[in-house]
């Protein structure tokens, strides 16, 4: 039985479900900067509980391939995640609907160029996966003393393909 997952192009609508794609469409909201700088405003929800903080890390990840098996997915019940590329690489983005507690029905999407996500908190989603060479990303998410991370190991993996 084959276990495949092909990737579609990343846009705010397929994406909503699981948090929101973070770029630039349309107009400015408000310019601002004497003129020099349109403000897109307020294009994600972050979203804290249990006593946590929001915080602004750097990660640097090793690339990854298409195909892609996908044998672990990870979810943090207690606050939003949000990844900036800083490196202008696209990335792998997988994500799985909730059963449960259990990831069900897993997607694969590929980003452009100008586009960050916001993982809504408790999202089942795969490990940060920089295509075709490393990337770096300014990550935002809960910071805080109590456990904030989930991981699932599919007995199965899934092979995510190029669509």
């Amino acid at each position: 039985m084959s276990r495949k997952v092909t990737t579609v192009p990343l846009t705010a609508a397929a994406f909503a479900p699981f948090g929101e794609v973070i770029e630039v469409t349309g107009p400015p909201d408000k310019i601002i900067n004497q003129g020099m700088c349109g403000r897109h405003h307020d294009r994600a929800t972050l979203d804290f509980w249990a006593g946590g903080r929001a915080g602004i890390s750097l990660f640097d990840a090793k690339a990854r391939q298409l195909p892609y098996s996908l044998d672990m997915v990870e979810r943090h019940p207690d606050g939003s995640q949000a990844f900036i590329p800083v490196s202008g690489v696209p990335m792998l983005v997988t994500v799985a609907e909730n059963a449960d507690g259990v990831p069900v029905n897993p997607r694969a999407f590929v980003s452009q160029p100008g586009q960050s996500i916001n993982l809504h908190r408790g999202v089942w989603h795969g490990v940060l996966a920089p295509l075709g060479a490393p990337g770096q990303y300014i990550v935002v998410d809960r910071i805080g003393d109590s456990p904030n991370l989930e991981e699932h190991w599919f007995t199965e993996p899934f092979t995510v393909v190029s669509g």
